[in-house]
């Protein structure tokens, strides 16, 4: 029997129904016809076309306060590109240790041992929800980790378990942590993200940062097997500066470029990483505050201190049939779209939290995930 209670829909609306976890939530106020333009229909070699795309890198470095000597580059096929790329062209010398606990972290240890066959790997994981054990990191080892786990909701709490006198490189997928999260840039050798996850850019393109000495590994000498084209970092020997300073691998979108450079000049204008952090953790109290009053609903990330306050994930007393059906009635009216669990992950629910979601929204969203649980609850 329907609860009359229950059978009134909130008043209040979001102002946007977009609640993804990639491709991301436009910043508020983004205008496509305000992007520089300019570089459409030329070439990405020529002198315009290759100033923006060292904007693209400058300002991010800028922004991120990258320490002196990392540098940071665009290259092709997003974020797993970008990861790809470093693991083809880094690993081998050293014993490697690689921490999974979510899909795409189980997808690079997968990597490791299926496609690069390494024959000293050490492989840490966990079920969705919990962190495998940080302390078994060995400092003469590689490491290969995601910072947070997009599809679980659970993100490291912070880089202390990263030995300072490590002799090993530290290789983090950070998508969706990078301009969200605090970042201890010095325990970081290599670092990945992409366009389309915190900043709301568009999808295809991914930034490589490196450290200094993941420089000097490169320039040690060569992988131990054939690189395509698009891994290939160094030429001659030696790091190929030019990605770094807007000669890109392969041709890159100019209109996303341009995005790109939107996205960023909207991070300074709000204050910053520091702002843009403050704002992803304000809107991850919102949700937080809900489960608080509610026994249904619960975060999949066993830890608060692992809590990410990107990709948010919960998990609800309904069976996976009934999660569905009121991820596809959110939709059906207009307040949330694409907020349904990853397909590989536990059944539940994972809300967009970045900073490009203002927070009004997500507190307009909760009544409306406790009418939409109850109308599923009693049909």
């Amino acid at each position: 029997m329907s609860n009359p209670v229950h059978d009134v829909k909130p008043a209040i609306r979001p102002q946007s129904p977009n609640f993804s976890s990639g491709p991301c939530r436009k910043r508020p106020g983004y205008d496509v016809s305000a992007l520089e333009l300019d570089t459409l229909g030329r070439s990405h070699r020529g002198q315009p076309g290759k100033e923006r795309l060292r904007r693209a890198c400058d300002e991010t470095a800028a922004l991120l306060g990258l320490p002196e000597g990392y540098r940071v580059g665009v290259v092709p096929a997003s974020d797993t590109g970008a990861v790809e790329m470093a693991l083809w062209s880094l690993l081998g010398p050293r014993p490697v240790d690689v921490f999974a606990w979510e899909s795409f972290g189980l997808g690079w240890k997968s990597d490791l041992a299926d496609h690069l066959q390494l024959q000293d790997l050490h492989s840490y994981t966990a079920d969705y929800g919990e962190l495998p054990d940080l302390s078994q990191a060995n400092p003469e080892h590689d490491i290969v980790f995601t910072w947070n786990g997009t599809t679980s909701g659970v993100c490291v709490p912070d880089g202390d378990w990263i030995s300072d006198e490590r002799s090993g490189l530290t290789i983090c997928d950070a998508t969706s942590a990078v301009f969200a999260m605090s970042m201890p840039w010095e325990k970081l050798d290599v670092v990945t993200f992409s366009w389309q996850k915190v900043l709301g850019g568009e999808a295809a393109h991914g930034m490589l940062i490196l450290s200094p000495r993941a420089v000097e590994r490169l320039e040690s000498g060569p992988p131990p097997r054939p690189l395509p084209k698009i891994f290939r970092l160094t030429k001659g020997g030696k790091l190929n500066e030019g990605i770094f300073q807007g000669s890109t691998i392969n041709t890159p979108s100019m209109l996303c470029v341009a995005d790109y450079l939107d996205a960023l000049q909207w991070v300074r204008e709000i204050g910053g990483v520091d702002e843009a952090i403050r704002r992803s953790r304000r809107n991850l109290a919102v949700i937080e505050a809900f489960v608080e009053q509610h026994d249904w609903i619960q975060f999949l990330a066993s830890r608060p201190d692992t809590r990410s306050n990107t990709s948010v994930c919960l998990a609800l007393d309904l069976e996976a049939d009934a999660i569905k059906r009121l991820v596809a009635l959110l939709a059906e009216e207009g307040v949330a779209y694409d907020i349904g669990a990853y397909r590989a992950a536990p059944p539940g629910l994972r809300i967009w939290c970045g900073a490009t979601v203002p927070h009004e929204d997500l507190e307009a969203l909760m009544p409306w995930l406790e009418w939409g649980y109850q109308q599923v609850r009693s049909s």
